[in-house]
């Protein structure tokens, strides 16, 4: 919301060449907002979110115009047009745009084109600011006139550009908006030449990539598509005890669209993304009403009960069955992987996964218990439940042994590639010999190399 008030006399003596433009100190905030209360019909600024307050001097530092930008507006179709991004571009990147919540010209020390000075003094500082004080730049101002009482022509003197009204809602509170029927008009201003093609473009540059970083993922499964999940995960047993608002397949679907999300799927990391879904993805998954008829997002505790009395087995199959229903069977000839990794968040136990390269079809998995086994027979007794006739399968050097070559090649009907490293130097010797060395982009560091030179030194020929 703007205001450009203009009153009282000019100064003759003050020339627009001495203005300058500075942050406010935090000392100064007392007075900055009993000036914006007496002078600024929409009052002072709440100190919530993001925010730079920057105040306008002359040459003696007396006060002549107060701005104050902060977050963004989460939905303008006018703005978010003229960016040319998508809805979930906008959500990732929203912090990437500020509002000019406030512009008060202070009457006592106005003249003529002063406004217009201040927004240029601004728009050359204030992404460099907002990068010092929260880590990340910003590519876009933006900011709304209200036409019953002021005209906009600063912001049109200083560049920005109108790109339409708002329709007449404001927000109350998160996520609850109030018609008030006062459209308001909207102005935006790109700092530079490119960044409404920066913010509209698949991956940020990576200067503005920790923004979307600090964004939690959010499914963007519709209703039609949870339920049609559901349906299928609810073949998996519920094995607990307790059971209450959650049944099996409502955890479970919550943790299979996380993972489609790119979210991470640690206890709290589930409960996180479970309360960013809406009520109504909740209540397609199966979550239970409770007593004020809101369907709750589980919390953490209930996610590790599940995950510690759940049937692995019968939920890799149905994740199997969604898998074809969604794209069909692997193709044949991709060769097939199989790697053990420890889970970030779990107990310790890691998880074999054989998955079909490149179109990353997951074929079967097993877990190998901490401290018990090692992946060698968990592998071959993966193989069992896999269909590995005329199949190429490719294996760490951990499984570089005899038994699981013959295992595949007599008892399964595949073809292997198996790593050979320093661990079998018998089998490594007649292999360097017989086999030539494929050339490498680049030189391997040896245990003889040596440390870049330091400034000034010169380097010779290896």
């Amino acid at each position: 919301m703007t205001n450009s008030a203009a009153g009282g006399k000019p100064s003759p003596e003050l020339a627009l060449e001495e203005v300058q433009l500075r942050l406010v100190e935090p000392g100064e905030l007392k007075r900055f907002d009993e000036l914006l209360e007496a002078h600024h019909y929409l009052g002072a600024v709440k100190p919530v979110g993001q925010r730079l307050h920057y105040v306008v001097t002359d040459h003696r530092g007396r006060w002549l115009a107060l701005l104050v930008f902060g977050a963004a507006a989460r939905h303008l179709k006018h703005r978010d047009r003229w960016i040319g991004w998508s809805n979930e571009q906008r959500r990732r990147r929203l912090s990437l745009v500020t509002n000019n919540l406030r512009f008060l010209l202070l009457p006592e020390a106005s003249v003529p084109n002063l406004g217009t000075k201040a927004l240029s003094l601004v728009r050359h500082r204030i992404a460099a600011d907002w990068e010092q004080r929260y880590g990340h730049p910003v590519e876009v101002l933006e900011s709304f006139v209200d036409p019953e009482q002021f005209c906009g022509t600063v912001y049109t003197a200083a560049g920005w550009i109108e790109v339409g009204q708002t329709e007449g809602w404001g927000r109350t509170r998160r996520d609850y908006y109030v018609k008030h029927d006062r459209p308001k008009r909207l102005f935006v201003c790109a700092l530079e030449r490119h960044s409404t093609r920066r913010l509209q473009a698949e991956v940020l540059v990576p200067r503005l990539a920790a923004v979307e970083a600090a964004v939690p993922p959010r499914s963007q499964l519709k209703v039609r598509e949870i339920r049609s999940l559901i349906e299928r995960l609810k073949a998996v047993p519920d094995l607990r005890t307790r059971i209450e608002s959650y049944p099996l397949w409502s955890l479970l679907g919550i943790q299979l669209m996380a993972h489609l999300a790119g979210a991470p799927r640690g206890q709290k990391d589930l409960a996180i993304f479970a309360r960013g879904l809406s009520e109504a993805q909740r209540r397609a998954l199966g979550v239970r009403a409770n007593r004020q008829g809101n369907h709750p997002a589980p919390s953490q505790s209930t996610f590790c009960r599940m995950q510690q009395q759940v049937g692995v087995d019968r939920v890799a199959q149905v994740l199997k069955d969604i898998q074809r229903q969604l794209r069909g069977e692997p193709p044949p000839e991709e060769l097939i992987v199989l790697d053990g990794k420890e889970p970030k968040h779990g107990n310790g136990d890691a998880i074999l996964t054989a998955v079909s390269v490149p179109g990353q079809f997951l074929l079967g998995c097993a877990r190998v218990p901490k401290d018990k086994t090692n992946e060698i027979p968990v592998a071959r007794a993966l193989f069992g439940e896999l269909d590995l006739e005329g199949r190429r399968v490719s294996l760490d050097a951990l499984h570089t042994c005899r038994e699981t070559a013959r295992d595949l090649v007599q008892h399964c009907g595949a073809d292997y590639l198996l790593t050979v490293k320093d661990n079998h130097p018998e089998l490594q010797a007649p292999i360097r010999q017989l086999v030539p060395a494929p050339e490498a982009g680049f030189p391997p560091r040896t245990p003889d190399s040596h440390p870049a030179p330091d400034r000034g030194a010169q380097q010779g020929p290896a």
